[in-house]
């Protein structure tokens, strides 16, 4: 399901009031960990955290109009979702979460390739998704897609 709302807060009134909980409490620690030079905003119809074109103006190679994506936090149907690019590029990454996400978490974690399901509010380990978020720099971001590019 992707919204309509042209702002995060607007995204965040029309959810349901247990989900405006889950999103609120994910947002929060991604906007407390997040290096600076990355810009929330909706994107996809979802809340975005995105390098702006005032520091990448080529934009997305797929859309140079839309700034770089970099993490996604949706409300779907039956879960938030989780997206984050670095772990589809960076098998490092990946494995670090993965391994991580194991210890934080009682939950078995249900991903795709760059998508993380939760279903229940006390099933997000906070703070590993706020070490998550710390991880990569904008400038780190801008560096291993453009290497992507050229594969």
């Amino acid at each position: 399901m992707q919204s309509k709302a042209t702002t995060v807060e607007a995204y965040i009134a029309e959810l349901p009031e247990d989900r405006q909980k889950m999103i609120n409490e994910f947002r929060k620690v991604i906007k407390k960990n997040m290096p600076k030079g990355f810009q929330e905003c909706m994107n996809y119809g979802m809340i975005g955290w995105v390098v702006p074109h005032s520091k990448y103006p080529g934009g997305y190679h797929c859309n140079p109009k839309d700034p770089l994506p970099f993490m996604g936090l949706a409300s779907q149907k039956n879960s938030v979702n989780f997206y984050h690019m670095g772990i589809y590029g960076d098998p490092k990454l990946l494995k670090w979460f993965t391994d991580e996400h194991a210890k934080a978490s009682s939950k078995k974690l249900d991903m795709g390739k760059s998508c993380v399901r939760y279903k229940k509010a006390e099933d997000i380990p906070l703070k590993l998704i706020g070490e998550l978020a710390a991880k990569i720099s904008v400038d780190d971001w801008i560096a291993r897609y453009e290497k992507m590019l050229k594969r």
